[in-house]
């Protein structure tokens, strides 16, 4: 429990046991494990390309989503033993496994879920899109468009997965609290937009959910592992806050990425 009452995001942390299979529809080639707590997962490689910043990013963002009320798959730290791999034929992946060493980052696995299609956005709740489509604008996620909607059907319900591409400021550090206040043209190619009637009303429930309390809450849940050697910074508690001070700025009225997106909305309307 924090000292001002509220409670503090914490990810459960688990060791993988079992290598099953790469994801190779990844382009981070993700892979399916087995773990400790008898879970299985989606698990995503440190080592991968964009390296801690794209774990960092599906922490973060995922966690903005659950805290707004969106379904989002449990995420979980696991610990990697790279002798994990060692059967693998695939050199690419030995080699991803073995710059993956230690902790790593997986979401829930969901078997037998079907990738959602720009189709299906048709039959959508309109105030589940607008919802999503707020989310996706306020967290800078790139990756929600028809040709990868990053979403997953499972049992009737609708799961939001693969944040990493999302706070891409935090790959260039230069100006970002001038940025955390520009728009997201990129919300134009979103898959949901056409369905999202009720942006206005997203902004005025989802704005109230989030302060900056609990966005310092979900940035506690992030290893210090993956927020250390950042030249930007002096200290891992310096990024940390940085990221904090960047959502918490983007929040303050007036929200540009709403009028953005409401804008983007205008001529399919």
């Amino acid at each position: 429990m924090r000292q001002d009452g509220r409670e503090a995001v914490k990810l459960r942390r688990v060791t993988a046991t079992r290598y099953v299979s790469p994801l190779r529809e990844g382009g981070s080639l993700p892979a399916i494990v087995e773990a400790d707590d008898d879970g299985t997962y989606v698990l995503k490689f440190r080592g991968a390309g964009q390296g801690p910043k794209a774990l960092i990013a599906e922490v973060v963002a995922g966690e903005i989503g659950r805290a707004l009320g969106l379904p989002v798959p449990e995420l979980v730290l696991v610990d990697l033993d790279p002798d994990l791999g060692r059967s693998e034929p695939d050199y690419e992946i030995r080699q991803l496994i073995e710059a993956s060493a230690g902790l790593n980052l997986a979401l829930d696995y969901l078997p037998g879920a079907f990738a959602f299609e720009a189709l299906n956005a048709r039959q959508l709740d309109a105030a589940l899109a607008s919802a999503i489509v707020w989310f996706d604008a306020y967290v800078t996620n790139v990756d929600r468009t028809p040709r990868n909607t990053n979403m997953l059907l499972w049992h009737r319900q609708l799961y939001l997965i693969d944040h990493g591409a999302c706070l891409y400021f935090a790959h260039t550090w230069q100006d970002y609290q001038t940025r955390s206040r520009a728009p997201f043209k990129p919300i134009k190619d979103h898959v949901l937009l056409p369905r999202a009637s009720q942006l206005a009303q997203a902004d005025a429930t989802l704005s109230e959910r989030l302060d900056g309390v609990t966005l310092e809450g979900i940035l506690e849940a992030v290893p210090d592992e993956w927020l250390a050697g950042e030249t930007a910074f002096p200290s891992v508690s310096d990024h940390r806050a940085a990221y904090v001070n960047f959502l918490t700025r983007r929040l303050e009225a007036p929200r540009l990425f709403v009028e953005e997106a409401m804008n983007a909305r205008s001529p399919r309307v």
